[in-house]
């Protein structure tokens, strides 16, 4: 697969949104947060892009998981199945709402690796926000694709969370909330909606919380407790599941917080740091 690690594919896509401030009052219904509801003008949540910009794939564009195949930003990667691993954000400007702004993604790299479970694909988007005041965010989105481990094998054992946090909020999301979030991003990946499909074909014991809404409830967080951050990053370490009872941490650390999701069982299930 081309280019080799390190290179770059020339590719590029451009969207348009008008930036509806309906999309944020329903992810505040949906999460049940104390937000007051946002009206035009009002400043773009941070990560609350990624209810805007979306691609509307018709059913024969889809994968066998419900989501969009690759193959037009870059080449279709051998390993099946798609995984969001982390990302990074860093904010210029706010985002009104209400006016309209464009997302211009590039392909800032392909890299192939061997992991435990076999070869891996590492593909990482660069997204250019631009609203009406310019440059309003740029986001770096890791995305990997691995190989369908075989029936039965036991799933790698995540590493166990901190426990030093000076704030958290406990939260527990149920299959409608997952069902909303999927609906407002318009993804259509089975593991969070399709109980019988994530645990018959990929193994999960239950409908998966998506990762971007685990990013979304640890930057609810640090808007609590410093405000928006200049940068964000993130990264997955694994599955969080419908019904169970998690949290998200934060502890003062340098310039900023350390952030971490913590299991029901004490897994860490994602680690970000948010800087001033």
């Amino acid at each position: 697969m081309a280019p080799a690690e390190g290179g770059r594919i020339e590719a590029s896509e451009r969207r348009v949104d008008a930036m509806d401030p309906w999309a944020a009052a329903a992810l505040i219904a949906t999460l049940e947060l104390t937000r007051p509801e946002p009206g035009p003008g009002d400043p773009l949540p941070p990560l609350w892009h990624w209810m805007h910009f979306r691609e509307a794939a018709p059913r024969a564009a889809l994968g066998a998981d419900g989501h969009p195949l690759p193959g037009r930003l870059f080449p279709r990667p051998a390993q099946p199945r798609r995984m969001w691993a982390g990302g990074r954000l860093t904010l210029h400007a706010p985002l009104p709402l209400g006016a309209p702004a464009e997302k211009l993604t590039t392909v800032a790299g392909i890299a192939g690796k061997a992991g435990r479970s076999g070869a891996l694909t590492f593909v990482t988007l660069r997204h250019e926000i631009t609203g009406a005041a310019g440059l309003a965010a740029v986001e770096e989105q890791d995305i990997v694709y691995r190989e369908d481990p075989p029936p039965g094998s036991p799933a790698p054992a995540p590493p166990p969370a901190r426990g030093d946090e000076t704030a958290r909020r406990v939260w527990s999301l149920d299959a409608t909330a997952l069902f909303r979030y999927s609906a407002l991003t318009f993804n259509g990946h089975r593991i969070h909606y399709d109980a019988d499909y994530a645990r018959g074909v990929e193994g999960y014991p239950g409908l998966v919380v998506h990762g971007p809404l685990l990013a979304t409830l640890l930057l609810e967080l640090t808007g609590e407790l410093m405000g928006p951050p200049r940068s964000f990053a993130f990264r997955a370490t694994a599955p969080v599941f419908a019904g169970e009872r998690f949290a998200a941490c934060a502890r003062e650390e340098g310039e900023g917080l350390a952030l971490w999701i913590r299991g029901e069982d004490g897994r860490l299930a994602m680690a970000a740091e948010a800087r001033r």
